[in-house]
C-alpha cells in the first residue's frame, strides 16, 4: 500500500510538471509564428497580384479617354485650319471641306460628351484614385502582417527561452530561436514605383 501511494501522487505531478515544461506551449507558440509568417507571404503576394492588373486596367481606361481627347483637339485643329470667308461661300469644294472640319468636331465633342454624361467623372480618374487606394492597402496589409510575424516570433522565442517552457523545448523539441523579419534588400522600405 505504501508503494502505490508514491504512485498515485507522482502520476499527477508528472502531468502538471510536463505541462508546465513546455510541451503544449512551445509547438503552439511555433505554430503560430508559422502561421503569421504565411499571412506576410500573402500580403505580398495579394500586392504583386493585384498591381500589375490594376495599372493596366488604369492605364486602358486613360488611355480610351485619351484617345476622345485626342481626337477632339485634332478635329479643332483641322476646324479652325479651315477658313471660309464671304469670297468662298460660292465655292462647294471649300463650303464641303469646312462643313466635313466641322462635322468631324461635332462628331468628337459628341463622344466626350457622351463619355462625360454616362461618367461625371472621368473613369481613368476613379481608376487612378482606385489604383492609389488599393496601393496604399496592399501596404498596410504588409507592414500589419510584418508586425504580427515579429510579434508572434518574439512570442516564441521568449517561450523556448524562459523557465520553465525552456526545458521542454530543448528536451523535446530543440527548439531554436526564429529571425524576424527584416529588410534586407535595397530600398526595401520603399513601395515599389508604378509607371504608365
Amino acid at each position: 500500500m505504501n508503494r502505490s501511494l508514491p504512485a498515485i501522487f507522482a502520476a499527477p505531478l508528472l502531468a502538471v510538471t510536463l505541462a508546465g515544461c513546455g510541451v503544449n506551449s512551445v509547438p503552439t507558440a511555433e505554430e503560430s509564428a508559422k502561421k503569421s509568417w504565411a499571412d506576410v507571404q500573402a500580403a505580398y503576394q495579394r500586392r504583386a497580384d493585384l498591381t500589375g492588373n490594376l495599372v493596366a486596367t488604369t492605364k486602358g481606361s486613360a488611355a480610351s479617354e485619351g484617345k476622345i481627347l485626342t481626337d477632339v483637339v485634332e478635329a479643332r485643329a483641322r476646324a479652325t485650319s479651315v477658313q471660309v470667308n464671304a469670297d468662298d461661300v460660292n465655292d462647294p469644294a471649300k463650303m464641303a471641306q469646312f462643313q466635313q472640319a466641322q462635322g468631324a468636331l461635332s462628331g468628337s465633342l459628341s463622344r466626350l460628351l457622351a463619355t462625360v454624361e454616362a461618367y461625371p467623372e472621368l473613369k481613368s480618374q476613379q481608376n487612378f484614385a482606385t489604383l492609389m487606394q488599393q496601393l496604399e492597402g496592399s501596404e498596410n496589409r504588409i507592414n500589419v502582417a510584418v508586425r504580427d510575424y515579429n510579434a508572434a516570433v518574439q512570442n516564441y522565442n521568449t517561450t523556448i527561452r524562459t523557465f520553465p517552457d525552456a526545458i521542454g523545448a530543448k528536451i523535446f523539441y530543440g527548439a531554436k530561436p526564429m529571425t524576424t523579419f527584416q529588410a534586407t534588400a535595397p530600398n526595401a522600405d520603399r513601395a515599389p514605383e508604378v509607371k504608365f
